[in-house]
């Protein structure tokens, strides 16, 4: 059995890529995405990789990726704290130099009470720079 993650899907895309900064976005749950690699850039049909910022003193809104993994190390900031799930009930901290892992589907708030921005490289396995997020606005009150 093949191996299709090496398989590639476009015939036509057999070739290194490098991709230069883009602009940044705010996405639809409040963080800032910075796309590198990405469906857009590079016709990437499995990966996603870039950078996510929190900026001093904000919060996402409540939300989930319905069908998507998502890994980030956090580069830069003090410390941030990241609720999660189905009812935002667990706490952990995070500080630079950690990773963290959010599976698809769990429910999540990302909130920076520090003067500092909080900075993070992620990948997720949905290709797209504008991923698929469900907000959850039954759950934003829930979070202190």
């Amino acid at each position: 059995m093949k191996n299709e993650a090496t398989q590639p899907k476009n015939p036509q895309v057999l070739a290194a890529k490098v991709v230069r900064g883009s602009g940044s976005h705010v996405a639809e749950q409040g963080s800032v995405y910075r796309s590198g690699v990405s469906a857009e850039s590079v016709g990437s049909t499995m990966l996603w990789l870039g950078t996510i910022s929190l900026p001093a003193g904000r919060r996402t809104r409540a939300h989930r990726h319905a069908g998507h993994e998502t890994a980030l190390l956090m580069t830069a900031g003090r410390e941030i704290e990241i609720w999660s799930g189905s009812e935002l009930e667990q706490c952990e901290l995070v500080h630079a130099g950690d990773y963290l892992f959010i599976p698809a589907g769990v429910p999540h708030v990302a909130v920076n009470r520090s003067t500092e921005n909080a900075e993070f490289l992620g990948a997720r396995n949905d290709p797209s720079a504008n991923e698929s997020v469900v907000l959850m606005p039954e759950l934003d009150n829930i979070v202190p």
